[in-house]
């Protein structure tokens, strides 16, 4: 039977291509909008509140949680601030080392760091990673077009954290708020 567009889209689902292989698969063709839609990961490392490494199709990533921005931790490239140690902890509770999630991505694949761009859900609970931050406290919802699936959820989460005084909003009293 000859592979037809939407059969091959199917085919991508699983993360088996059409080409079958998996090289690629989390880059910006065509065929990997598809590709990363509930793709199996495994993290790996905790590099600060929204970034982290996960094992991905035999290969190394790392991946930025789409449509939240947390504070700079100590030890990174820009400087520090308020809440960054504490959102890095939060993170790395949520994802221990050795954490299943699955990722699935919006449109546009990397970032100009050449991150994976990625919403992040737990495999064992489903839990939305992103969002759970954003609605904890330990981050700002940061859209950047055209990745705007869960725009509104990411607002609504971080408004309400907001104004309930949580996280860094009463710790720091606004985000990114640099430590002297």
């Amino acid at each position: 039977m000859r592979s037809t567009p939407a059969v091959c889209g199917l085919l991508i689902f699983v993360l088996v291509g059409c080409s079958g292989s998996s090289a690629g698969q989390l880059g910006n063709s065509p065929e990997s909008a598809a590709a990363t839609v509930g793709t199996a990961a495994t993290v790996t490392e905790v590099v600060d509140g929204d970034t982290v490494v996960v094992e991905v199709a035999g290969r190394s990533e790392r991946v930025r949680l789409i449509g939240i921005d947390t504070p700079e931790a100590t030890g990174g490239f820009l400087p520090a601030e308020c809440y960054g140690d504490e959102a890095t902890a939060f993170t790395s509770a949520l994802l221990p080392i050795g954490t299943d999630v699955s990722l699935t991505r919006d449109i546009e694949a990397r970032d100009r760091y050449e991150r994976l761009l990625a919403y992040v859900h737990r495999s064992g609970d489903g839990l939305f990673v992103n969002l759970e931050i954003a609605a904890q406290g330990y981050a700002e919802a940061l859209i950047i077009e055209p990745n705007t699936i869960h725009a509104d959820d990411f607002y609504t989460a971080a408004a309400h954290a907001r104004d309930q005084g949580m996280g860094l909003w009463s710790a720091c009293g606004s985000a990114d708020v640099v430590l002297e």
